[in-house]
């Protein structure tokens, strides 16, 4: 599957990190990692970090699926809202799955410090705003849904809006006090040169074509014959997934993203906050590292590469036209245009679980606009599949939930 078009801003940005070779032998693992985007690259760093004897592969180079392509804003907000998500399944799940993408976005920061990170790791705040008039009742009710279960938030007028960020046609909005951005293309890069010295191995360009389930062990095959024997098997495969589990589980859309030439000035005043609306598809836009704009939308059914590729040109327009409705007087200089895909589930919350068909094996399934954050959750509680133990989150995570 082509989870991008061909020109995302961030392969072009940092270029080629980094290389490793494909699997020339038979090895044995204790834990083989399958797929190296940023879900890959934090799981890999836990396994490691809890002294397992680790192997990552991916049928690509590394990070040139989807990690490529995503926008990298780490927010907390997951797409679904919180009043709602509590109405779907529970207070207790829903305030948990808040609190866990909240938590990620501190885990992420402590990451970076780590490692030294060069990836423009940037602390932000959220600019949730309602883009029509009668999305700010139902945008009340997240806020003080969001309020009452601790989130740092307040709400905005929009005369507030306007002053504070100069955009117009806004009816008042939620500005939360926790979010962030950074390149994750380079971050997750870094994060497995880190884990390479540490006794990760890496194998790209290996393409995992068969497996054989024996008792507490299974065999893998490649591409290029070679067998890898893993004591368990965690698929951090993401979109590509549905691929392999048959189960009508998420739905693959496509995404839409321009980035700005390089002007500093121009958005200062979001340069320490990420911004969306209750637009359906939502608009969303950041700053990157090096003074661009970042915006995105126009997201749609996912019917292939090709057609969601032959939508660039559309899809720009759509985009920059909604930018001109609360930017009236700004000229939106282009550099980069690119789509993506990335997946919905049912209630907004990834898949990070056993598979009743998948023995000696974990799956780790960030989707919708929480796939890093959620990723960075998948950290501990693959740690404690591991150790055979439950995470507070397992069951609202599962299959077939």
């Amino acid at each position: 599957m082509d989870l991008k078009s061909n020109e995302p801003f961030w392969l072009l940005k940092n270029g080629l990190i980094a290389s490793y070779p494909s699997l020339k032998s038979n090895e044995k693992c204790d834990v083989l990692v399958v797929g190296g985007g940023i879900t890959g690259s934090v799981i890999a760093h836990q396994m490691i970090e809890d002294g397992y004897d680790t192997i990552l592969i991916d049928k690509r180079e590394l990070c040139n699926g989807s990690t490529s392509a995503t926008t990298s804003m780490l927010q907390y907000e997951i797409d679904v809202p919180l009043y709602e998500l509590i109405e779907k399944i529970g207070e207790k799940g829903a305030v948990l799955s808040y609190k866990a993408c909240s938590d990620a976005i501190d885990s992420i920061e402590k990451l970076t410090k780590m490692i030294k990170s060069k990836a423009g790791f940037k602390r932000k705040k959220s600019l949730y705003f309602a883009s029509k008039k009668k999305d700010s009742e139902w945008l009340k009710k997240e806020y003080k849904a969001r309020k009452q279960n601790g989130c740092k938030v307040q709400w905005l007028e929009e005369e507030h809006i306007l002053e504070k960020f100069e955009f117009q046609n806004t009816y008042g909005g939620i500005l939360s006090e926790q979010g962030a951005s950074i390149d994750a293309f380079q971050f997750a890069h870094e994060l497995f040169m880190h884990n390479t010295k540490k006794g990760l191995k890496i194998f790209d360009k290996t393409e995992m074509v068969k497996v054989e389930e024996h008792k507490g062990f299974n065999l893998v095959t490649v591409n290029s014959g070679y067998k890898i024997k893993a004591k368990k098997i965690i698929y951090c495969i993401g979109y590509e997934s549905k691929n392999l589990l048959k189960e009508n589980f998420v739905n693959l859309k496509s995404t839409y993203a321009i980035v700005s030439e390089i002007d500093k000035d121009k958005f200062k005043n979001i340069s320490s906050t990420l911004v969306w609306n209750t637009d359906e598809p939502y608009l969303y836009m950041r700053t990157t590292d090096d003074g661009r704009i970042l915006i995105g939308g126009g997201d749609e059914d996912f019917y292939g590469a090709e057609k969601r590729d032959a939508l660039l040109n559309k899809k720009e327009k759509e985009i920059l036209k909604k930018l001109k409705k609360i930017k009236p007087d700004y000229h939106f200089y282009t550099d980069f245009t690119w789509a993506g895909t990335f997946g919905e589930t049912k209630d907004g919350l990834p898949y990070i679980s056993e598979h009743e068909k998948f023995k000696n094996s974990y799956f780790v399934l960030g989707f919708g606009g929480n796939g890093i954050t959620f990723s960075v959750t998948g950290m501990e509680m693959a740690s404690l599949f591991m150790k055979n133990k439950k995470h507070p989150l397992s069951r609202y995570f599962k299959f077939g939930r």
